[in-house]
C-alpha cells in the first residue's frame, strides 16, 4: 500500500510538471549535449526563468535561450517563477552523445608544447576572448534561422577528443569547414562584432559575433578579417576569408558557438547538415 501510494505521488508530480510544460512553455531545439534550446512562454504566465545557476533573460515576446555544453548532465532543471510568485521545476532528460577521437599530425610543435613566453601570451589572449564573449547584449538575432558561414566540406566535428602530434589536447568545440584560403566567410546570423583579431596564438585570425542573450559565434584561423569591433552585421554579410592561421595544418574555418560559458554545436542549428560547396 505504501509503495502504491508513493508511485501514485511520483506519477502525479510528473503529470503536473509535464502538463505545465506542455501548456506554458514550448521548445525549439534538441535536448542533447551541445544543443541550443529556445523556449517560448505563454504570454503573461511566467515572470522569471532560472537554469544552470543563471537567471535567464526573457525577450518581450516571451522567448529565451538555454545552451547545453558538451558534457551536460543527464537532466536539465529549469525553474519557472509564475506571476503569483510560485515556482515550478521541470526536469528534462538530456541525450548523451558519443564523441569521436581525432588525431591531428603536423601541427607546429610550439602550439602543442608552448614555452613560458607563449604561455604568457596565451593567458592574455584567453582573458581577452573570455571578456569579449561575456559582454553579451539583449539582441535577439539568435532567433533567426542560421545559414552556413562558408562553402566547403566538414573536416572536424564538435566534441571530438583531439590528439595533436600524438599528445592529447582539449576536446574540439567547433565545426571545421575545409575550403581553400581566401574563401569568403559570411555571418550565419545577424549580430554585433565583439572581437576582431588578426593573430591570436591558437586561433589566428579570430572573430566573435554576438547574437544576443549569451549566444555568440566564433570564427577561427582566418587569413583576413574585414570587420571591426562594434560593427553591426546582418546575416550573409562578408566578415573575412578562410585561412590556416594559428594552430592549423590546412585552410579551414573553425566555427564555434557559445551560450555564455556553455559550448554548443553549430551543426544542430542547421537545416542542411552539409555546407554548400
Amino acid at each position: 500500500m505504501v509503495v502504491r501510494s508513493l508511485m501514485l505521488l511520483i506519477f502525479q508530480v510528473f503529470f503536473v510538471w509535464n502538463a505545465f510544460g506542455a501548456e506554458v512553455v514550448t521548445w525549439k531545439g534538441e535536448f542533447t549535449q551541445g544543443g541550443l534550446l529556445i523556449g517560448s512562454l505563454e504570454k503573461g504566465a511566467v515572470s522569471e526563468v532560472h537554469a544552470l545557476d543563471r537567471k535567464i533573460d526573457i525577450t518581450p515576446q516571451g522567448k529565451f535561450a538555454i545552451g547545453l555544453g558538451r558534457d551536460s548532465s543527464k537532466t536539465l532543471e529549469v525553474t519557472f517563477v509564475l506571476n503569483d510568485g510560485s515556482r515550478i521545476v521541470e526536469a528534462y532528460p538530456i541525450l548523451k552523445r558519443d564523441y569521436k577521437i581525432q588525431r591531428v599530425e603536423g601541427v607546429p610543435q610550439r602550439t602543442v608544447t608552448p614555452d613560458p613566453e607563449h604561455l604568457k601570451r596565451i593567458r592574455k589572449e584567453s582573458a581577452l576572448v573570455k571578456k569579449s564573449r561575456a559582454n553579451t547584449s539583449r539582441l535577439t538575432y539568435y532567433l533567426e534561422d542560421f545559414i552556413w558561414p562558408a562553402k566547403g566540406i566538414i573536416s572536424g566535428v564538435y566534441g571530438s577528443q583531439r590528439f595533436y602530434n600524438g599528445k592529447p589536447g582539449r576536446p574540439h568545440f567547433g565545426l571545421d569547414i575545409a575550403s581553400p584560403k581566401g574563401t569568403p566567410v559570411i555571418a550565419p546570423s545577424s549580430g554585433v562584432i565583439v572581437l576582431a583579431e588578426t593573430d591570436l596564438f591558437y586561433s589566428g585570425g579570430t572573430i566573435i559575433l554576438d547574437h544576443g542573450d549569451g549566444v555568440s559565434s566564433s570564427f577561427l584561423h582566418m587569413s583576413k578579417v574585414t570587420v571591426a569591433v562594434g560593427d553591426k552585421i546582418s546575416r550573409g554579410d562578408l566578415m573575412g576569408e578562410i585561412g590556416s592561421t594559428g594552430r592549423a595544418t590546412g585552410a579551414h574555418l573553425d566555427w564555434r558557438m557559445n551560450w555564455f560559458d556553455q559550448r554548443i554545436d553549430p551543426r544542430l542549428l542547421m537545416k542542411d547538415q552539409q555546407p554548400p560547396r
